[in-house]
């Protein structure tokens, strides 16, 4: 007997699901635990493989498009099984059918309506096809939607039309201003990633009341302490490394730092889990750290490094990045010497480094060279009080000054 495949829910945050690529084409045969398809989520893309067995004889996602979770992404069943009746009753409809049917009665009569070859968006009448929804996404995105080929029945303008509207491949009337004025762009469709961390960071900024604490720490003992570790060791660390060794030191005695905001209670983490944002192509991911406080630098950053090379791979699990109770963000690397992060929710603090930078410094009365990192801490008022990020900055600086300290 056929069964429906859903678009499965492969993140705690994720809503949709864009297929990447089919492992099997319709006609296949099908085993548990044979690979169907490459999901690209939120956070990366995985592979998905089946959870039943039987010949593929529907897909219902092609390469490339998007649908919310738990709409039918395959139908496996025996060679030759009439489906109509399953496709028929999908009880989730993608998301631009429900929103037309919310918006406008007569989609579902049009959706249900014999498929008109035309490629003319403009009805006899001379009223634009288009859909409620994607006249509206047109407008919100500043596109002359007469400028945009519908695919929908009988040449409608729907979703799908404006999400892949590419103005440089797009015929625009030789009178516009815009074709006279100017030199063209590109839209680039928003990946489910890039969804999700403005989603969040919207959340997040606009919804915790942040502030932040900016403190210099002299680096000279750290990089002795660096160099003297990887002269032994045969991993070598990272001034990341001890940045996030000290971090989780000064979690441990500042434990309200290492908490959640949740509405009606705040969450005092025991469990010290550092996430370390790391740059993809589509932005960021966030792997975790788990007790942070309970490893050496050298497992810290094996960890990292393994983390790192998974991220730009797309190879991340959820177990990967779930679970935060504390972030830092560190582009020192890029030769930043300040900047302030968005709190990366539910965490009630995030800290950004910047560069080690030489400068004059005053060292017993006389002005010498000296290697200063400037921190900052962005803090949800919420949680955290100024005094209490002063005080974990303070304890953070002490052992990042004084890196032997970690080792007592």
């Amino acid at each position: 007997m056929a069964e429906i495949v859903n678009m499965p829910r492969l993140s705690d945050t994720m809503e949709e699901g864009t297929v990447a690529k089919w492992h099997k084409k319709i006609g296949d045969s099908v085993s548990e635990g044979d690979l169907l398809a490459e999901i690209e989520t939120d956070k990366a893309t995985m592979d998905f493989e089946a959870f039943q067995e039987g010949t593929l004889l529907y897909i219902g996602v092609e390469e490339g498009n998007t649908v919310p979770v738990d709409s039918i992404l395959a139908i496996l069943g025996e060679k030759g099984e009439d489906v109509q009746s399953l496709i028929n009753g999908e009880a989730n409809p993608s998301t631009e059918t429900k929103e037309e049917i919310t918006e406008n009665p007569s989609a579902e009569v049009e959706k249900n309506a014999p498929k008109e070859t035309s490629e003319n968006s403009t009805s006899s009448n001379g009223r634009l096809k288009a859909s409620p929804l994607a006249k509206k996404m047109a407008s919100d995105k500043g596109i002359d939607i007469s400028t945009v080929k519908g695919s929908g029945e009988g040449g409608r303008i729907v979703k799908k039309d404006i999400d892949n509207f590419n103005p440089v491949t797009s015929s625009t009337p030789s009178n516009s201003f815009a074709s006279a004025t100017s030199g063209g762009y590109e839209d680039i469709a928003i990946s489910q990633m890039r969804k999700t961390i403005s989603k969040r960071l919207s959340a997040s900024k606009f919804g915790a009341p942040h502030f932040y604490l900016t403190m210099d720490i002299d680096m000279d003992k750290a990089m002795s302490a660096r160099k003297a570790i990887n002269e032994m060791a045969e991993t070598k660390v990272s001034f990341n490394d001890l940045v996030i060794k000290s971090a989780a030191f000064a979690l441990r005695k500042h434990p309200k730092i290492n908490s959640s905001f949740l509405g009606d209670k705040i969450r005092v983490n025991h469990d010290i889990n550092i996430g370390v944002a790391v740059a993809v192509e589509d932005g960021l991911l966030v792997p975790v750290i788990r007790t942070a406080d309970q490893k050496g630098l050298s497992t810290i950053n094996a960890e990292v490094k393994d983390f790192a090379g998974k991220a730009r791979n797309k190879k991340l699990q959820p177990s990967d990045w779930e679970g935060n109770t504390f972030t830092i963000s560190n582009l020192g690397m890029y030769g930043i010497e300040e900047f302030t992060a968005i709190i990366n929710s539910p965490d009630a603090c995030i800290l950004a480094v910047g560069a080690i930078k030489q400068v004059p410094v005053v060292k017993g009365g006389q002005v010498v060279p000296g290697n200063v990192m400037r921190v900052t801490l962005s803090c949800d008022h919420r949680v955290v009080d100024g005094v209490m990020g002063a005080e974990f900055l303070q304890t953070f600086k002490s052992y990042m000054e004084n890196p032997i300290g970690m080792l007592i």
